[in-house]
């Protein structure tokens, strides 16, 4: 059956006015093209809908049994079609999936889920861990923010620039490195801990301590920054990571905060979705609400009070 929504529309006009003149008056067409909708019915449906009575038109049997449900079915499909202008947070209902790196779902996590359900307590988030590559989970459906330290290569997800974030050491109080001036070389003597989901023990700073003829003594890997910090505050390992979005974390394990002896470049923080989402109110409240959330991070400590 081929049956469009604009002959959908001229069926529910012609049942609410019952005639051919004001149902074309409603619409804004002519006469004849009105005429010419009804005929097309008629000939879809297999019922004349309309007839004449003296000077005036009578629904059919059926077209009387089917007027509420075609009233309805227009008007759902008007408001599926029509562009969205307003956003009820408050009594959205919703699933989104977030996908943060782990160190930026220890520290905002708490903070994202809390404005979220402030303000649409209806939208429940799912926070998950970081797999290897962005594109094909964005392009899926599966994610719908995540994070990246590098823009997308592909045209179809969108990036947004939060940040760019200094690496610095976390070592224990009273860590061998602590009390005198990191160098190069008493950076690459102590012994590391590298941050790899894939349990990598060899990163760009091995590349940057080689340009300079060292060689750092990394002995372990931690699936994630939670672990490695962890190991830092128990032992004597090193871990390098991002300083703002590990800062909160690092305190609370009472870690003690190194500057970095290497010139590496600043670690950027993106923001990633897919472009179908562009124009969607309520992602776009979420990237929203997201984006001022990290941005807290990049924000300078409060100075005390004098």
């Amino acid at each position: 059956m081929q049956l469009d929504l604009n002959l959908l529309t001229a069926l529910d006009a012609l049942l609410e006015e019952g005639s051919v003149a004001g149902a074309a008056a409603r619409l804004h067409v002519t006469a004849p093209a009105m005429s010419r909708s009804l005929g097309r019915i008629r000939k879809v449906t297999g019922d004349q809908i309309l007839v004449r009575t003296g000077r005036h038109m009578t629904p059919t049997t059926r077209a009387l049994a089917m007027r509420t449900e075609v009233h309805a079915l227009v008007q759902q499909a008007h408001h599926l079609l029509s562009a969205q202008t307003e956003l009820d947070l408050a009594n959205l209902e919703r699933v989104f999936t977030v996908r943060w790196h782990d160190a930026l779902a220890t520290t905002c996590g708490t903070a994202l889920i809390a404005a979220v359900h402030r303000q649409a307590p209806g939208v429940r988030l799912r926070l998950t861990a970081e797999p290897g590559a962005d594109t094909p989970q964005l392009r899926r459906g599966e994610v719908d923010l995540a994070s990246s330290a590098g823009p997308p290569s592909q045209p179809d997800i969108r990036h947004r620039l939060i940040g760019r974030d200094r690496l610095v050491l976390a070592v224990r109080p009273g860590h061998p490195l602590t009390g005198q001036p990191v160098t190069a070389e008493g950076y690459a003597a102590a012994e590391h801990v590298t941050v790899s989901r894939r349990g990598s023990l060899h990163d760009r700073i091995d590349d940057a301590l080689a340009a300079l003829g060292h060689r750092r003594r990394v002995i372990a890997s931690a699936p994630t920054t939670a672990t490695a910090l962890q190991l830092a505050r128990d032992t004597d390992l090193v871990v390098t990571l991002p300083d703002a979005a590990t800062r909160s974390f690092r305190h609370q394990l009472g870690l003690t905060t190194l500057p970095s002896p290497l010139e590496l470049p600043e670690v950027p923080l993106h923001l990633l979705w897919h472009q179908r989402h562009d124009n969607d109110p309520a992602h776009t409240w979420l990237r929203e609400t997201a984006t001022r959330t990290l941005q807290s991070l990049f924000a300078p400590p409060p100075t005390p009070d004098r």
